[in-house]
């Protein structure tokens, strides 16, 4: 199963992926601290995801032309380049172009976004659910790396707090960018696919596509809605220290990472479907433990059985996808699925910060509920069509 083109992307996931950590950790707090309207202090945080969603389309269609190295190689600089133009903001206080440095950021993602979609296409078919959870368990290790280091980091210039983080972050993005020149494009990646097979509107009329992009996009905006707004619940209104902040965000991306071990193996054993029940399950019980307290091991057991959630919705979906589409339907299919599922990501962490200060955590959370009944429907209706047609 294992080949040079999944080892490489593999690695590149641990540091392209530092991006997020580090933008979830730091970019509401300093935004809070650059200006005096609290509620918009998610904004940079928001617009890394808008960048992801505006970029998702385009990277597919990019990499359609010009290949997948080319387009992870030109991403991993983007994102170098775009983390030390956040350190700049942050040195001389620029919220503007600390705002435009995430957006940048996020576009940026929108192509580590798709190394899941490139190691699926490397290894069979039967080890596709598999090597997705690899992919995303890569993300284990940039949880580790980027908030430590930003941690670490952000006094290296004591008179401005946090540029520190954002240089070395901009190492840590160059690093793919090495790796990818040993990457080996498929001849596929050439055919200009982007514009052949069904219309995307017959895509998303099919029950189990459907049912993969609701679960992957209502799983990313709930737990966007939710994690974008800890941070400031904690540090900002409830005078908590960065330290055990970061400690729950970290905490919440091994939620996210961590049951990739085994989420791949459930999935082969018992279906897509039962494990996005699994998944909905088991982030209302998020809801409940955030909603009845707010002490820290409330926030600290919240999250991470937030970032588990995600993750039985997230790897069923993008494995279920894969299996919707025909092959020239790739670039496609996958572009329309990202840009679905991080632009439901964006609005999540838009709203986060506005309807944090409007009203209050327990009120945030009950607003995910309707979402997850969503899930709920739109698998159950899903099943029954797939049941009829044997």
């Amino acid at each position: 199963m294992f080949n040079r083109n999944l080892i490489i992307l593999i690695f590149a996931q641990i540091f392209s992926f530092t991006v997020a950590p580090v933008t979830v950790l730091l970019s509401g707090i300093i935004a809070s601290e650059m200006i005096s309207i609290k509620y918009i202090a998610t904004l940079p945080t928001a617009l890394t995801i808008v960048g992801t969603a505006l970029g998702s389309i385009f990277a597919s269609y990019l990499m359609s032309i010009k290949g997948r190295k080319f387009g992870f190689a030109f991403s991993s600089l983007m994102n170098s380049l775009a983390a030390l133009l956040a350190s700049y903001a942050v040195l001389n206080n620029y919220f503007v172009i600390y705002c435009f440095a995430n957006l940048i950021l996020g576009l940026g993602l929108a192509f580590t976004a798709q190394y899941r979609f490139a190691a699926a296409e490397s290894v069979e078919k039967q080890f596709i659910p598999l090597t997705i959870s690899i992919i995303l368990l890569s993300g284990l290790v940039s949880a580790v790396i980027g908030p430590n280091i930003a941690t670490i980091s952000k006094d290296i210039i004591s008179s401005h707090l946090y540029v520190g983080s954002y240089l070395f972050l901009s190492l840590l993005t160059f690093i793919p960018f090495c790796l990818f020149i040993f990457f080996k494009n498929e001849k596929s990646d050439f055919e200009k696919k982007v514009i052949k097979g069904r219309s995307y509107f017959t895509l998303l009329a099919q029950p189990r596509f459907f049912q993969a992009v609701i679960s992957a996009a209502i799983g990313y905006i709930v737990m966007s809605f939710l994690m974008t707004a800890t941070p400031i619940e904690m540090h900002i209104i409830k005078n908590m220290s960065l330290n055990k902040t970061g400690f729950v965000i970290q905490m919440h991306i091994f939620g996210m990472f961590l049951p990739s071990l085994f989420t791949g193996s459930l999935i082969k054993k018992f279906g897509h479907s039962k494990i996005i029940y699994i998944g909905v399950l088991i982030l209302i019980t998020c809801i409940i433990v955030n909603f009845s307290y707010q002490h820290f091991y409330n926030y600290l057991i919240g999250l991470i059985l937030l970032g588990i959630g995600w993750n039985f919705l997230f790897i069923s979906g993008t494995s279920l996808l894969i299996i919707s589409y025909k092959p020239e339907e790739k670039f496609k299919a996958q572009g329309l699925n990202d840009f679905l599922v991080f632009s439901t990501q964006a609005t999540g962490a838009l709203a986060a910060g506005y309807l944090l200060y409007l009203t209050n955590w327990q009120f945030i959370n009950i607003l995910c509920l309707p979402l997850l009944l969503i899930v709920f429907c739109v698998t159950l209706y899903s099943d029954k069509i797939a049941n009829v047609k044997k």
